[in-house]
């Protein structure tokens, strides 16, 4: 591809393939262009931003030296990837990224042949390879499959299992570590760079393997002199490098190598194409690289709201300056945890995301990150609440799925006090489908010993976080994205009634059921509703999953003959399931209409959580509508 100087280098490339044909110089001002589009869509539609910016060279490089009409790519998490979008015959439709219907904030097969894995969750990117690269050896074919994650996502359990598999079974795999957080000083990197060009190199593989065999030929000592050949290569490369860790895995380790250098990561990945079996690229970036807001500050630029580009500074797009229901969260647990010497916080790898920042900072004793593992999280909290301590986990809803195992056996089944805080249950706006809450209430009630739990508001958050520090047994308490409705927060938080709902206003032509985030939208529904028709509608606020609250229920039942439950949760095995259970073993179904209304039978997509909420009927609006037509049969 033939580019002018006066032109810009990102409008001309219309396939990856263009890539292949630049000069690093041409390389270098495409990374800044790259760099400045995202920059501009982010700061107005919000997103991973510092993520991104630490990969762009590295993208560059990878698309570069290899064929990414044949080879296939797999991004880990994949909020790095913007720039590959971009790249990748989505630049026209960047601008819409992350909005309703437009380009998604991660890999998605939906949306691109060169996304060849969606993601969303961390550290399944190598075994997604190894399941690819498997796929392509029983077809016979030949293309490379790389698989890039990053240094936090290797904190999981996952990533070590595909690495295991893949060393085991040899096959020709590419990993890139993306290690945006090693310090390592010129001159150790200088001689790591060193000794990864010279130990990649085609020659040398090969004439370590025909080493190797001579070795071996060598009567009664051959094989001792092997084992004192590799240990010498392996203690001389380990003074400098992490490569002895995946040299066990039996992988090749190159690096660490430089990822802002084309040049370098170009001649390596070319030496890499030449390489069979499994490889792994230890490559070092800088988080945020090239805007100084994200380098100063890469854990608030991570994943960002919208801002303003020249200064980095947050646009406030409303006058709203009510606490989220995290902050809540977090400032109520610290209030707890002064009365309660007892009390433990763990998160998986999101402390400020999780509203435990200060919790952190007051009790660092009883403060455990235990990075991306919220499998481990879930038992560590087990084996805590064995010594009589009462850990609450905060994970948000859609990584806690991870955990399920641990939460059925190591904390149910021994009936243990732990109890997990669900943020972000319910829709979460532009992150998406992997990131929605979607499933909790029905993936979680089912359980025996756990009670679950999902508050209207605020103060009702603080008082469920009471009731759970009070309860002795296993306990999850679920609650949404962003702010609430703005109720005053308490002081102090007291234990609610045990299983007992609250009845908010009572109404005899028909009423409502709801739960958590969809008890204020089905307030107003009602309000609006009476107004206009003058029926008489009632509003039980549920607070309870389990055990429900039997009793209001029934009572529901007597007032009216129609109920409609509404929950921002699947629909089927959820809220409303849970109620029908309820009525048909009480035998109160006969004459009662029931009706439900949740999540769709489907992956709701990303945008901002209103227009999502309104496109699946869960607002007011929606809610109204519903009633109308129940009310209208």
């Amino acid at each position: 591809m033939t580019v002018s100087s006066s032109s810009s280098i990102l409008q001309a490339i219309q396939s990856p393939q263009d890539v292949q044909g630049l000069s690093l110089t041409e390389l270098t001002t495409l990374a800044e262009e790259l760099r400045q589009a995202i920059i501009e869509v982010v700061s107005t539609n919000g997103g991973h931003l510092a993520p991104s910016l630490g990969v762009v060279e590295l993208t560059l490089a990878l698309l570069k030296s290899f064929n990414p009409d044949q080879d296939r790519f797999v991004w880990d998490v994949g909020h790095q990837a913007y720039a590959y979008k971009l790249l990748t015959g989505r630049r026209d439709q960047f601008h819409t990224l992350r909005c309703l219907h437009g380009v998604s904030g991660f890999p998605n097969r939906s949306e691109s042949p060169y996304d060849h894995f969606g993601v969303g969750h961390s550290s399944t990117s190598i075994s997604a390879a190894l399941g690819i690269a498997v796929g392509r050896d029983l077809a016979q074919q030949s293309n490379k499959v790389l698989a890039v994650i990053g240094d936090g996502s290797m904190t999981a359990g996952l990533a070590y299992e595909g690495l295991n598999q893949a060393g085991g079974l040899d096959r020709d795999l590419v990993v890139v570590l993306n290690d945006n957080e090693m310090s390592i000083s010129k001159n150790v990197g200088a001689l790591s760079s060193f000794l990864s060009r010279q130990l990649s190199s085609r020659w040398l593989v090969r004439f370590k393997r025909e080493l190797e065999g001579r070795l071996r030929q060598i009567p009664r000592i051959g094989e001792d002199l092997v084992t004192y050949a590799k240990r010498s290569e392996e203690s001389f490369k380990g003074l400098f490098t992490p490569g002895m860790l995946f040299e066990a895995f039996k992988f090749n380790y190159l690096g660490p190598i430089d990822g802002h250098d084309l040049r370098q990561m170009t001649d390596v990945f070319k030496q890499v194409r030449s390489l069979d079996g499994p490889v792994l690229v230890h490559v070092l970036t800088q988080k945020g690289r090239g805007y100084t807001p994200a380098e100063d500050n890469p854990t608030y630029f991570h994943g960002v709201g919208c801002f303003e580009p020249e200064t980095g500074k947050s646009k406030k797009i409303s006058s709203c300056s009510l606490p989220p229901y995290t902050k809540v969260f977090g400032r109520t647990l610290s209030q707890l945890a002064r009365q309660n010497d007892r009390i433990v916080a763990i998160t998986a790898a999101m402390p400020e995301g999780t509203g435990l920042g200060e919790f952190a900072e007051e009790f660092p004793d009883r403060f455990f990150d235990v990075g991306i593992c919220e499998q481990h999280a879930v038992t560590f909290a087990a084996g805590l609440a064995t010594e009589g301590y009462r850990p609450f986990v905060a994970i948000y809803s859609t990584f806690l799925q991870r955990s399920y195992d641990q939460i059925v056996h190591d904390v149910c089944l021994q009936n243990l006090p732990v109890t997990l805080c669900l943020d972000r249950g319910g829709l979460v706006g532009e992150d998406g489908a992997t990131h929605h809450g979607a499933f909790d209430l029905s993936f979680l009630r089912h359980i025996p010993n756990l009670a679950v739990m999902a508050p209207k508001d605020e103060p009702e958050l603080q008082d469920m976080l009471a009731t759970a520090l009070a309860h002795n047994g296993p306990v999850a308490v679920r609650y949404p994205r962003g702010v609430g409705p703005g109720h005053a927060i308490k002081d102090s938080a007291t234990a609610l009634p045990w299983a007992r709902g609250e009845w908010l206003r009572s109404g005899s032509d028909a009423v409502v059921l709801a739960i958590g985030s969809r008890v204020e939208p089905a307030l107003e529904a009602v309000a609006q509703l009476a107004e206009a028709t003058g029926k008489e509608i009632g509003v039980l606020n549920l607070r309870f999953v389990k055990p429900l609250p039997v009793e209001e229920i029934l009572e529901a039942a007597r007032q009216s003959r129609r109920l409609l439950v509404v929950e921002e949760n699947a629909a089927i095995g959820g809220m409303g399931s849970a109620v029908l259970e309820c009525l048909a073993e009480n035998d109160a179904l006969d004459g009662i209409r029931v009706r439900r209304l949740g999540l769709p039978d489907a992956f709701v997509g990303h945008g901002p959580q209103k227009a999502l909420r309104a496109e699946v009927g869960l607002d007011a609006a929606g809610i109204s509508k519903a009633l109308r037509d129940f009310l209208s049969e």
